[in-house]
């Protein structure tokens, strides 16, 4: 077909064609790269969307420029793409690198002002995302994280939280987010250091209450009252 590769005019019908086969494709691509592309744009996810839109805008809109060659070179970019989030999933270093822990912005009613440099975010930003969580104060917080996918995660003191039927006659707990002390096998002595506790605690309790190895835990979370959460592979 005429309409893939490059000419100085096209008709009617193969900028329809070329228009078609340019959706399917990227329709193809996009379900090729998976779900997660889609419901958040990450570091990763907003580089590749940039080359393809690119890319892809050129032939649709140029006659002298081939439909084929970009075909090949944005099946290339999700190859790699695909590639680049399999080995984020297998070695750590990689996967911090583009998937970098949260930074804490607000924490215990006071604002930390050098993360809120490194997020590269001003105080009326924070601002205005306090207030589209409905929240009006900042001593009200009890911890705000920057995700690294670009949202802002808010935990308020147990006493502003707003009353559910579950909470209505229980007593008012001090605020406290579980530290997650193993993902997917591996150990994050960080976390344990924080909580005063080491691997080798950790690898106790996993024998004596649960029964279990690190290697076979998929999460494990340490909260309050130094209570272990574990979740298994299976």
């Amino acid at each position: 077909m005429d309409f893939f590769s490059n000419q100085h005019s096209l008709t009617a019908i193969e900028w329809a064609l070329r228009a078609v086969i340019g959706f399917i494709f990227l329709v193809i691509l996009a379900k090729i790269m998976g779900q997660r592309s889609i419901s958040q744009l990450r570091f990763m996810d907003f580089i590749v969307a940039l080359m393809i839109g690119n890319i892809i805008a050129h032939p649709l809109s140029d006659p002298e420029l081939g439909l084929k060659g970009s075909m090949v070179t944005m099946g290339v970019i999700v190859a790699l793409y695909v590639v680049g989030i399999y080995i984020s999933l297998k070695w750590l270093p990689v996967r911090k690198f583009f998937n970098p822990p949260p930074l804490p912005l607000i924490e215990y009613g006071k604002i930390n002002y050098k993360n809120l440099k490194k997020a590269k975010i001003s105080v009326n930003v924070l601002l205005s995302e306090l207030r589209k969580k409905k929240t009006d104060d900042i001593q009200k917080v009890a911890l705000a994280l920057w995700e690294h996918g670009g949202t802002i995660s808010i935990f308020l003191y147990p006493q502003y939280e707003p009353i559910t039927r579950e909470t209505e006659n229980a007593p008012l707990k001090l605020f406290y987010l579980p530290k997650t002390v193993i993902v997917e096998g591996r150990i994050d002595p960080k976390e344990l250091e924080l909580v005063g506790k080491d691997e080798s605690w950790l690898i106790q309790e996993l024998k004596t209450k649960h029964n279990i190895t690190p290697d076979n835990v998929l999460l494990a979370t340490l909260g309050d009252n130094q209570q272990l959460k574990v979740y298994p592979f299976n």
